[in-house]
């Protein structure tokens, strides 16, 4: 999430490749732009109370159904991941950036990831639970240290972490398969409670919802040891592919090589997820599927992205590109404004819509925000050149005004 922004583009198609460097932020910048339409498709999810109300239950059903059913397959696990290879790159552009400053980078970059950290533990609290700016604070001290390291060794670094973190994700969605029908029944059970238990938070007031956030920490915790080495593999090969200049190097024929090998080794783990997930297998397959779904995002998140470049590379897909990059170039500042809005509509604190309205409505309404949100970043991207929380963010980088 973190990058270096350049001048603003036009509007109109950008000519085919002005410099490398420039058609590289171009597309890091579309890309992030459009990771953020499936972060947000999966977070209302989580923010509107489908997820505490249990995907494939029998409210999950005609149009409410299948809108579950496609984001669970087709976004769940794969933006965030898209987004994390997109932070190790770019943390090879902001090494540049202190190099061309003449500032110490380590220094500098502590400091942004204490300013990310700072950003997402308020995040955490007053509006989303499954915040990932600490996270990302918290692993990126990882890059920090390995910030010297030769391509190649950090792409052998990411494949092991991945390998070990897939290894025991799998092992407890084994251990899940493993509980029978009696596992299943007292899951069934402890959702139940749970979604009670949150929803009367979360059409409460503003202390029932802050609380209910806050006491959600633990869980938490769990969740980012889990995700972990994933996210932590990302960032290696993002950043191995930013020494590398990957995004603005690789060919057409490798990129639709890496489409054709992602879709074909992610999609089944996708579809296997959502069955898992949502619905038709049984309630003990869910740990075992989503551990699946886990382990092969990444080679559907390989094929979004390759796709998205193949096509962005087009006359057509240049004006696509003219439209994300604006809003990957304030990617935090949509970030958070996406958990604002969202709050506003779901908890007590703002319409109390929490668990009272079908997936099909909450997406929707989310591709709304999501169109909103592009149209207001090219408008605010052809006036400045940082976002707000992007040039506050700044600001604790340099440590100064921007």
């Amino acid at each position: 999430m973190a990058h270096e922004t350049t001048t603003t583009g036009p509007v109109h198609p950008p000519t085919p490749t002005p410099t490398p460097s420039g058609r590289r932020l171009l597309e890091v910048d579309a890309l992030r732009g459009f990771a953020l339409g499936g972060i947000l498709l999966v977070n209302v999810m989580t923010m509107s109370g489908l997820d505490a109300a249990g995907l494939g239950s029998a409210a999950g059903s005609g149009a409410d159904g299948v809108a579950e059913w496609l984001v669970v397959a087709f976004a769940q696990a794969k933006f965030y991941l898209l987004f994390s290879f997109l932070f190790g790159y770019s943390f090879t552009l902001q090494i540049g950036s202190a190099e061309r400053a003449g500032a110490r980078f380590a220094p500098r970059m502590a400091r942004r990831l204490l300013g990310l950290f700072v950003l997402g533990l308020l995040h955490a609290a007053f509006l989303y639970t499954g915040d990932i700016l600490m996270i990302y604070a918290v692993f990126g001290l990882l890059l920090l240290a390995a910030r010297r390291a030769a391509p190649a060794a950090a792409r052998t670094a990411a494949i092991w972490v991945f390998a070990v973190a897939g290894c025991l994700l799998l092992l407890v969605g084994l251990l899940g398969l493993l509980g029978g029908p009696s596992y299943e029944a007292e899951m069934d059970a402890e959702m139940g409670a749970e979604a009670a238990r949150l929803t009367a938070a979360y059409r409460g007031g503003f202390a029932d919802v802050v609380g209910a956030n806050v006491g959600a920490w633990p869980e938490y915790l769990v969740a980012a040891v889990l995700m972990g080495g994933f996210v932590v593999a990302a960032f290696l090969a993002g950043f191995a592919a930013g020494k590398r200049e990957w995004i603005s190097r690789a060919t057409p024929a490798r990129l639709r090589r890496l489409c054709v090998i992602g879709l074909c080794v992610g999609l089944p783990g996708a579809l296997f997820m959502a069955a898992g997930v949502t619905g038709p297998l049984p309630g003990r397959w869910e740990l075992l599927a989503s551990a699946v779904g886990m382990i092969t995002a990444p080679a559907l998140s390989a094929a979004y992205a390759s796709a998205l470049l193949l096509w962005l590379r087009t006359r057509r897909g240049g004006r696509v590109a003219a439209r994300l990059a604006p809003a990957g170039r304030m990617a935090l500042t949509n970030y958070l404004s996406q958990s604002l809005v969202m709050a506003l509509v779901f908890t007590g604190y703002g319409l109390g819509l929490y668990g009272r309205v079908g997936a099909a409505a909450v997406v929707c309404g989310a591709l709304v925000l999501y169109g909103a949100q592009l149209a207001l970043s090219g408008r605010l991207m052809r006036r400045y050149r940082l976002g707000p929380v992007e040039w506050v963010l700044r600001a604790v980088t340099v440590g100064g005004r921007p």
